[in-house]
């Protein structure tokens, strides 16, 4: 696999990183286990959960499966979802994200979480106090870098603000939703991304399934596929599921990957993968035949004109003011 920088910092990571939401919740520890070993034998290096998957269990999967090589390893994980039923076991107050921390690392055990990351914006943290908590982190070694999830542009920008402001550390990279299916960071997050050095690690890259062509219109949703389920992202694919335009994308990268005698997976990943500012994809597999399939994505080039097939099925309205900025500085 390419290696690539994570944003502005020194580490190097792998052009995709293994997504361990499936891991104790949809598939078993031996299952969890030989997905992780492929893909680490596929040269891959970069892996992401979160404390939530699986309420902790994918935390602890990984905890057991990567004891023995950890150095080997950048980890990523996410905070901020509850994790009980207590008011303040979740948030991103300074409160939680201590606790937080701590049962991330037991549970991973691990002494250093490579990449920290607020799993998404609170509302009812201060600001102030989720980022000066984060910097303390990383000053007591706890953890190396900071990142977001599931910000807008104006509280990544806000955050990024602060951090400068107080010489706290910043955040090195964002977790956005992204792929052929939802293009919306292009707006404000991927420019804001680039300019400012983050790295980003697009989640759900095939559309949650509907870029593989699991999905058809007028038809129910294939027996245990992600719009079955009651996962946010399962509320994001039914939504995705009742729009015109999204299987007309679908449809597009089927003809795509099948002039290419590629998968549409592959052809889909691939688009992501390539997008300018985009360091790392996260996968998310079931089975291992998903993963290869998801592998088979590196070094496939699209022809421009294919790219632009895509591109025109799946454009992105950027609306105003965007649309009336770009016209000013072309003239």
């Amino acid at each position: 696999m390419e290696i690539r920088q994570l944003g502005r910092t020194g580490v190097r990571v792998t052009e995709l990183c293994l997504g361990a939401m499936t891991f104790g919740r949809e598939i078993d520890e031996q299952e969890s286990r030989a997905i992780l070993d492929r893909f680490l034998d596929a040269g891959g290096t970069f892996v992401d959960t979160a404390d939530v998957y699986g309420g902790g269990a994918s935390e602890e999967i990984l905890g057991r499966a990567l004891s023995a090589r950890r150095d080997g390893i950048v980890l990523a994980t996410k905070f901020r979802m509850p994790m009980g039923d207590d008011p303040n076991s979740g948030g991103a107050s300074r409160r939680h994200i201590r606790e937080a921390v701590e049962g991330s690392l037991r549970r991973l055990q691990t002494e250093w979480i490579d990449l920290y990351q607020i799993h998404c914006w609170d509302p009812l943290a201060p600001l102030e106090e989720t980022v000066s908590t984060l910097d303390d982190l990383v000053r007591e070694g706890k953890v190396r870098y900071v990142g977001a999830s599931n910000f807008t542009a104006w509280q990544l920008a806000k955050a990024l603000g602060l951090a400068a402001l107080h010489r706290w550390e910043p955040f090195a990279s964002l977790q956005p939703q992204y792929s052929l299916a939802c293009r919306d960071i292009e707006r404000e997050l991927l420019p804001l991304c680039r300019d400012e050095g983050l790295a980003v690690l697009p989640w759900s890259p095939l559309g949650g399934g509907l870029l593989t062509g699991k999905y058809r219109r007028g038809e129910e949703p294939p027996p245990q596929s992600r719009a079955g389920d009651s996962t946010p992202s399962s509320f994001l694919m039914r939504e995705r599921l009742k729009e015109e335009h999204n299987f007309a994308v679908a449809e597009a990268v089927g003809k795509v990957a099948a002039e290419l005698g590629k998968s549409p997976a592959q052809v889909a990943l691939n688009w992501v993968l390539t997008r300018d500012g985009v360091t790392a994809p996260i996968l998310g597999a079931r089975t291992l035949e998903q993963l290869d399939d998801n592998l088979g994505a590196i070094g496939l080039t699209l022809d421009p004109e294919l790219e632009r097939q895509l591109e025109d099925v799946s454009a992105l309205e950027l609306g105003y003011p965007y649309e009336f900025i770009d016209w000013i500085t072309r003239r």
